[in-house]
């Protein structure tokens, strides 16, 4: 029985909400027919949403069917939209696919209609969903909606059991033996907590995809992960709490009132005018408490503005130097006139969704540019400083050195000194950290763990997923970013679009392939004019299918599209989830992964796209000028650049840059310090990268000035590129 393939034609989308609350032409039976209709799979006419799915009857065909024995059949796969059929699933597919199963006893109860399969190979048994659950048979609600039968149902290993006593389900709280069984389950994530089976399932029904985690960590990613392998169905619903009308709306009320004791509103303390001096501002800490801008000597709504009780909090925690203040001015407001009225009420504190969901709503209102981003996860950089001891010649395995080092902390100050292996003195030199970083970041682009020509995704590397590189290459990128490096701009739409919606709500794209042999076979799929020869491309790459998880019964032609979705899905997202799911934890330091999922528009610029252009005016206008420097000199500075412009110099605008200031181009958070110009009774130029100075020569004539700006800058990058080329990737 060829159950693997069709099963994995089907697709997540598949598992829709539980318990619908609109309803479809799919109605319970009427009381004028038959009162309590059969399954058309299992033959049973309960009526058990929590075991079997929601029971529907289609009254045109006078079908009916448990949600579960439909999704979980072997030989069907939803063909039609969402509300075509059942769920998706045509009509005359489940007349097809009932008429299969007609044919298959079932290995429980021994009567026929035993329309799903164990998908372990060499497995011939067939069952009843129904009786599939009663012989604890595990049926997983997620990829291709594999079934297990009881001799190879995942089972959860625990190496060692140290516990001697009862330990209650932190769901019923009833005790329960700690050992894993089918009905008794135990957290991924925290080793104390167990669980029943029937308990977390019902959790999982109430609490959805969206709430469904750990009782303990709340952990969900892992969780979840770990609850669909044992055959806990998460319908993808919101939470059953969350869709009781009004049931949070005190939540989504803004605090509008002014509690500073001498309020100068004519209109009264709860006037509340936008894009005024009468809009009301509330406390940055704690959101419950407010002042119109006028009463407080605000300048405008983006200052910052703490209330007495939150002001004293920081003061006393030593933070309050720290904290971002305004500055009162001095006018004839008295500092009593700031204070808060004792009696004033506060509102309920919000919780952090509902602050979250307050922040992106005040966000909407100021647009927000990546420079401005960047900067604010800047402020979590202490001004402790830690020294990386890089060379040069090897940066990526340096950089990981020190990184991993145990004393390494991402918020501190990062200084570069460079070292070289071969110095047996161990002379230091002062480093430029924006140089270093945009190395590293050169050596990532180019590294294997990434793969692709310009766009790049993830590639599978055994070796770097064993030795955690994923990871370290998540937590580089994110320190880069923090600490003023370059754009990364190698990232595929496709690899962003993963880490912000996740990959169940991302489809690749052929150009996302990067594997020749696989981008024929889609491409030939997709090219296919017949379904015999849609079927003898099958049969050609029969084994291929059958490994990677996509064959599928094929009845048009039109399943051509869903086969080659199939195989593009699983080269380009789940074929690299272990390597995807490390390299985001990386990225979660110091809260980047977050940031960019909050304004992933801003982040898909400089991840995805490469910086612009330099130009004449953007680099006569990056570089100040120091002052008292030689008026000829400038000028032939200016007209340099509008040479290299032109393309009449040997070198590029981005050389001058780089042989400035470490970096190609112009950082998201702007280069610190200030890249400027001074000019020197020498020969040639000077680039200092640790203070982003470029001395220029003083000469007589522009030829000589030119021709010697080309011979140094040139001739710098040449050595300095062949000192970086002794190390080829990692």
């Amino acid at each position: 029985m060829a159950c693997g393939a069709a099963r994995a034609g089907k697709s997540d989308t598949a598992a829709l909400e539980l318990l619908p609350s609109a309803p479809s032409k799919m109605n319970e039976s009427k009381p004028g027919g038959s009162q309590n209709p059969t399954c058309v799979f299992c033959r049973k006419n309960d009526d058990c949403p929590i075991k079997y799915g929601e029971k529907k009857t289609n009254e045109k065909w006078n079908l009916t069917v448990h949600y579960y024995c439909l999704l979980m059949s072997s030989g069907i796969w939803q063909r039609g939209k969402e509300e075509e059929g059942v769920y998706g699933f045509l009509i005359e597919d489940i007349r097809k696919e009932v008429t299969r199963a007609s044919k298959l006893k079932c290995c429980i109860c021994k009567k026929t209609g035993a329309s799903i399969g164990c998908v372990a190979p060499r497995c011939k048994r067939s069952y009843h969903f129904p009786c599939g659950l009663q012989r604890e048979c595990i049926f997983q609600f997620t990829g291709n909606f594999a079934s297990f039968c009881w001799n190879h149902r995942p089972v959860q290993i625990i190496t060692s059991n140290n516990y001697r006593d009862s330990l209650p389900c932190t769901i019923c709280l009833e005790f329960i033996e700690p050992i894993p069984t089918y009905s008794i389950l135990r957290s991924p994530c925290c080793k104390n907590a167990w669980f029943h089976r029937d308990c977390l399932q019902v959790q999982a029904i109430n609490a959805g995809v969206f709430f469904f985690r750990c009782t303990i960590c709340n952990n969900s990613d892992i969780f979840q992960k770990e609850m669909l392998r044992m055959g806990i169905h998460i319908p993808e619903k919101d939470a059953s709490w969350e869709l009781e009308e009004n049931a949070y709306q005190e939540l989504l009320q803004h605090y509008e009132h002014c509690d500073v004791r001498r309020c100068r509103s004519k209109e009264g303390r709860d006037y509340n005018v936008p894009d005024s001096k009468w809009e009301i501002k509330r406390c940055q800490c704690c959101g419950s408490r407010g002042t119109h801008l006028a009463c407080s000597s605000l300048q405008s709504w983006e200052q910052n503005w703490e209330c007495l009780e939150c002001r004293g909090i920081l003061y006393n925690s030593g933070d309050f130097q720290k904290a971002k203040k305004h500055t009162l001015p001095n006018t004839n407001v008295g500092i009593t006139d700031c204070l808060l009225e004792e009696s004033s009420p506060k509102l309920p504190r919000q919780s952090p969704g509902a602050q979250r969901k307050d922040l992106l709503r005040q966000g909407s209102k100021f647009r927000r540019d990546i420079s401005t981003l960047i900067i604010e996860l800047g402020f979590q950089i202490k001004k402790k400083t830690k020294r990386l001891f890089i060379n040069k010649a090897n940066i990526w395995s340096s950089a990981l050195d020190g990184f991993r080092n145990q004393n390494f902390n991402p918020s501190y100050t990062i200084e570069i000194a460079y070292v070289n292996e071969n110095d047996h003195f161990g002379k230091e030199q002062p480093g430029s950290k924006q140089e270093f970083l945009s190395l590293l970041m050169q050596q990532l682009e180019n590294s294997p763990l990434f793969e692709g020509s310009l766009s790049k995704n993830l590639s599978l590397n055994s070796q770097a997923l064993k030795e955690n590189l994923y990871y370290e290459a998540g937590k580089m990128l994110a320190i880069s970013l923090v600490h003023g490096g370059p754009s990364p701009g190698f990232f595929s739409k496709t690899l962003f679009n993963c880490l912000v919606y996740g990959p169940e709500s991302t489809q690749p794209i052929l150009d996302d392939v990067s594997d020749f042999d696989v981008a024929q076979i889609i491409i030939r799929i997709n090219t296919a004019a017949t379904v015999a020869d849609l079927n003898s491309l099958i049969n050609e790459y029969y084994n291929y299918l059958e490994l990677i998880g996509c064959l599928r019964l094929i009845t048009s032609l039109s399943d051509k599209y869903m086969l080659a979705k199939d195989i593009l899905v699983y080269h380009v997202i789940k074929r690299v989830q272990a390597p995807f799911e490390s390299f985001k934890q990386g990225l979660k330091t110091l809260g980047v992964l977050e940031k960019i999922q909050t304004y992933p528009e801003a982040f898909c610029n400089i991840f995805c796209h490469k910086p612009e252009n330099l130009s004449t005016k953007i680099l006569s206008d990056l570089f100040t000028v120091h002052t008292l420097s030689d008026v000829q000199a400038l000028g032939f500075w200016n007209s340099y650049l509008q040479a290299v412009e032109d393309g009449k110099s040997t070198v590029t605008m981005e050389d001058i840059l780089t042989f400035a200031t470490g970096c190609s181009s112009i950082p998201p958070a702007g280069f610190k310090p200030t890249p400027s110009i001074e000019c020197l009774h020498m020969d040639f130029p000077v680039g200092n990268k640790c203070n982003n100075c470029l001395a220029l020569p003083i000469t007589s004539t522009y030829k000589e000035f030119q021709e010697n700006m080309d011979f140094a800058i040139k001739n710098t990058l040449r050595l300095e590129k062949e000192e970086n080329s002794h190390f080829i990737g990692h």
